[in-house]
């Protein structure tokens, strides 16, 4: 079995220590730093993860990251990433890596990529991108659910997915597995995708809260 999540974090680490700790990115207002403390943080503090998602928790987990940041090396930072979580996480067993840490590890490796002046897309090994789509079906509803008006056809050069079985105006999202995850995860300027319905409903889609 192929390890693609493995393979994609030692990508973004390289590309960590390529763009440098004060690197912007495409995750809000996280530096690269931050970033690799956030990745971090998610797998070995379960007790402060939550706070990535759930906002009454997140001054603990924002204290831990920065905490991380100011004390510890960039170098060091990135190459605990790199080593993956404690030997106690489940994702140390690779198919649950690759369904956990996959588009985790894609996403915020193209937000370092992209978060500078080069906002072009790589070109993806067959693998990696039937792997990603398979994740963008899994994943897609859960995206898009706060999309209201509207309904989403994502397609891709194979497979067209619907999300939701309403009477909305449609609007398609046409692009790769991945580009189509990262506008669903909310990188709607840098994903390489074209919206395809009136302009109305894709002006309302363009404005609808995307992401987990």
């Amino acid at each position: 079995m192929a390890h693609l999540a493995r393979t994609e974090r030692d990508a973004l680490c390289d590309t960590l220590v390529q763009a440098g700790p004060e690197a912007p990115t495409l995750s809000g207002r996280w530096l690269a730093a931050d970033l690799a403390a956030h990745l971090i943080v998610r797998e070995g503090r379960p007790d402060l993860a939550a706070g990535v998602a759930l906002p009454p928790l997140s001054g603990r987990t924002d204290r831990a990251m920065e905490r991380l940041v100011r004390e510890t090396p960039f170098a060091d930072l990135v190459e605990r990433v790199r080593s993956g979580p404690p030997a106690w996480h489940p994702t140390r067993l690779t198919p649950v890596d690759e369904m956990v840490n996959l588009v985790e590890m894609f996403v915020h490796h193209e937000d370092v990529r992209r978060g500078g002046d080069d906002a072009s897309p790589r070109r993806l090994a067959p693998a990696m991108t039937h792997a990603l789509g398979a994740r963008l079906r899994l994943m897609g509803p859960l995206l898009a659910r706060g999309v209201t008006g509207v309904s989403i056809h994502l397609v891709t050069p194979t497979r067209r997915t619907r999300l939701g079985r309403g009477q909305d105006p449609v609007v398609e999202i046409h692009g790769q597995p991945g580009e189509l995850l990262l506008f669903l995860f909310g990188r709607r300027e840098v994903a390489e995708v074209e919206l395809v319905g009136d302009p109305v409903s894709v002006q309302t889609l363009w404005d609808a809260p995307l992401g987990m």
